[in-house]
């Protein structure tokens, strides 16, 4: 009998293998589901699969994921049987999944020529609210497309920038449609209700309702049947972002073009709070993805997603978004990703990003997208609204009132890249924070700290700490120290020359107004600056060697 059972298990792996093999070559991407080896440790088995194939879901020992070719092959090697599945895009029929009814609308999937339409019809309807906002290309040279809402274009504000971006895997479309809704809804109530005008003028939204056109157009742009989660080179780009934990190129592959076009994105702005949408279960994942500590915002986490949680359940029927721990999930604790956009906007951006997977189905029925509009359109609000709570403030030079752009790090709370910074060019700045007492220190290269103590926050309201930083070129000269260098200026080569007692971690020369001029990390314990490159005036010479830093005022005439 046991014979008999393993030829028929090997007959049938020999089916799931070339109907595997006929959906790689079809579509470059293959779904399946496996069970995990109950006799092995779980949580090791998911390390380890999560960086050979792209998990979709776990639910105890059942896991599905998709691979690619190479992804594929390597997974087949660890034995495990295997059932290939039906790509989530064509579960319904194409005639359904194309369904028009022209007295209705946002029921419906656009293709991809609507959908530019749509973005550029936003704009033609209210020029004086939103501006499309192309940030690069798709691999296959579909446009990346923001809609900007911000009721002063173009001028440089005290609001906290916020990110919405949807359907980064491809065939994830809920949110695709329900980003294009809620564009509408912010823009068509400016002005005539009053939470919506206020956030509308008091916070800098960016909505990009699809990160992965070549994935969503995958089937041609004319449907969104046939879409895949991987981009047109076959990469998941949810694991193709740096990783906090395992650096750089985490899933082995170049930066995408999505990728690097998002990341390029970010480093030119200064987002306080994002969300990426997902589909294919309804929960709310809170970082981190990658490893299993806690983020040092774990209780403002909980706090956010158990509200977007418990407002989507009470608009939704009983069983909507109760997923995992009823509604929300640590990352980690669901199961490991790296590479995940998630927390690279947390740990690189300083940001405050979640994954929201608003739909059971990723592909439901068009006509059922109004209903989950219904159903989370209120979590998108508070989610947004939270933006403006928190400590905030400006950041300024105390002599000039000029800008500064400053560390603002929570003393004894802050770790792993959770502090936030006040950017230029209004020097303002965003902690959203757990309710209680704070000590808040705020650092900018050329200035004295400042130091702020009982800072008092509660959740849902916003307090605000503006604060003027003293530039050290203020300081008389005894007060300068020089402990550990010598330095030597000899105006006649105009040539700085310093000799150090070790080397030093990295070396800056910055104005008087907080500009900084020069940012080297030196080879050698002797060092020449050139002085005749730099415009006349004072500059604070800061050195750092082994944690401490030593500054040193410099003339140039």
């Amino acid at each position: 009998m046991t014979g008999l059972l393993f030829l028929f298990s090997a007959v049938g792996q020999t089916d799931e293998y070339s109907k595997a093999q006929q959906t790689l070559h079809q579509r470059g991407e293959v779904y399946f589901r496996f069970h995990l080896d109950r006799d092995l440790p779980l949580r090791q088995q998911l390390e380890k699969l999560s960086k050979i194939v792209s998990i979709s879901s776990v639910e105890k020992t059942v896991v599905t994921a998709y691979a690619n070719e190479k992804e594929f092959s390597r997974f087949r090697e660890l034995g495990f049987s295997y059932e290939v599945l039906t790509p989530p895009s064509m579960l319904l029929d194409r005639s359904v999944v194309d369904a028009r009814n022209p007295q209705t609308i946002w029921d419906f999937y656009p293709s991809y020529s609507e959908y530019l339409d749509i973005m550029d019809q936003f704009v033609a309807d209210y020029p004086s609210l939103c501006e499309v906002v192309n940030i690069g290309t798709s691999e296959e040279g579909r446009e990346l497309l923001f809609l900007h809402i911000n009721d002063s274009l173009g001028v440089p504000q005290n609001e906290p920038e916020f990110m919405y971006t949807s359907s980064m895997h491809g065939d994830e479309i809920t949110g695709y449609v329900l980003m294009l809704h809620l564009i509408e809804y912010l823009l068509e109530n400016h002005g005539s209700d009053d939470r919506i005008t206020n956030m509308v003028n008091s916070i800098d939204i960016w909505i990009n309702p699809l990160a992965n056109p070549d994935g969503t157009y995958a089937g041609g742009n004319e449907s969104v049947f046939g879409a895949t989660r991987y981009n047109a080179n076959f990469v998941d780009l949810n694991r193709n972002y740096p990783d906090p934990e395992d650096g750089p190129h985490p899933d082995g592959n170049a930066y995408q073009a999505e990728t690097q076009a998002f990341m390029d994105f970010a480093d030119a702005h200064h987002f306080s709070l994002s969300a990426n949408f997902h589909g294919g279960a309804e929960v709310i994942n809170y970082p981190w993805d990658t490893w299993a500590k806690l983020t040092a915002d774990n209780d403002w986490w909980v706090y956010v997603c158990r509200q977007y949680a418990d407002t989507a359940q009470a608009h939704s029927p009983a069983g909507y978004f109760t997923d995992l721990n009823n509604g929300i999930t640590n990352g980690y604790a669901w199961y490991e990703v790296a590479g995940g956009r998630q927390d690279y906007m947390n740990y690189e951006q300083h940001c405050r990003e979640v994954t929201v997977e608003l739909s059971g189905s990723k592909l439901p029925s068009p006509v059922q997208l109004p209903d989950f509009w219904e159903y989370n359109y209120r979590s998108f609000l508070d989610y947004m609204e939270q933006s403006l709570f928190g400590i905030r403030g400006l950041v300024t030079d105390a002599q000039t009132g000029e800008a500064v752009y400053a560390e603002v790090f929570i003393e004894g709370h802050d770790e792993d890249q959770s502090q936030v910074y006040a950017n230029l060019p209004t020097g303002n700045y965003n902690r959203l924070i757990y309710s209680g007492n704070y000590t808040v220190t705020y650092r900018s290269g050329g200035y004295l700290p400042f130091v702020v103590s009982n800072v008092v926050v509660a959740n849902d309201s916003t307090t605000i700490v503006n604060v003027q930083l003293d530039s050290l070129v203020g300081l008389d000269e005894e007060e300068q120290s020089t402990d550990g260098v010598l330095v030597f200026p000899n105006p006649a080569k105009n040539m700085l020359n310093i000799h150090l007692t070790g080397l030093a971690e990295e070396i800056t020369l910055i104005s008087a107004g907080g500009r900084t001029f020069l940012h080297t990390v030196p080879t050698t314990e002797n060092i020449r600056i050139d002085l005749s490159k730099f415009p006349k005036g004072v500059y604070v010479l800061n050195v750092r060697l082994e944690g401490r830093t030593v500054n040193q005022k410099i003339m140039i005439q």
